[in-house]
This record gives structure tokens, sequence and C-alpha cells, in this order.
């Protein structure tokens, strides 16, 4: 069962992965306070990123190749 298709997969992947390179850089340069829970949210949002356009890239391959 497809619940979300794979360009949308793919999508929320690369938002999720911007999410995660832009809050550190916003860290970096000051604009947003340095905290753990913005470090967490960072790391966390550039793991599911790449998870998430990972199963959309599978997920077309597999709808493609049929």
């Amino acid at each position: 069962m497809e619940f979300i298709s794979w360009k949308r997969l793919i999508a929320l992947g690369f938002v999720l992965a911007l999410i995660g390179a832009v809050l550190p850089f916003l860290m970096v340069i000051k604009l947003l306070p340095a905290s753990f829970f913005l470090s967490f949210l960072a790391y966390g949002s550039s793991v599911a990123g790449l998870w998430f356009g990972m199963m959309g890239a599978v997920q077309a391959y597999l709808e493609r190749r049929h």
C-alpha cells in the first residue's frame, strides 16, 4: 500500500534536510541561540530528511521497474 507518493517523500526529505542545514548555519552566525534542543532538532531533521529521501528514491525505482 502506498500512503505517500514518492515525489512527496523526496520533497519532504529535501525540506527536512534543508532545515537540518539551515538551523546550524543560523546558530553559527548567531541569529538563533545555540541550544541543545535546536541542535537536536537540526540533527533529527537532517537524519529524517535523508531517510525520507532514500525511501522516496527506492519507491520511485520500484514503481518504474514494474
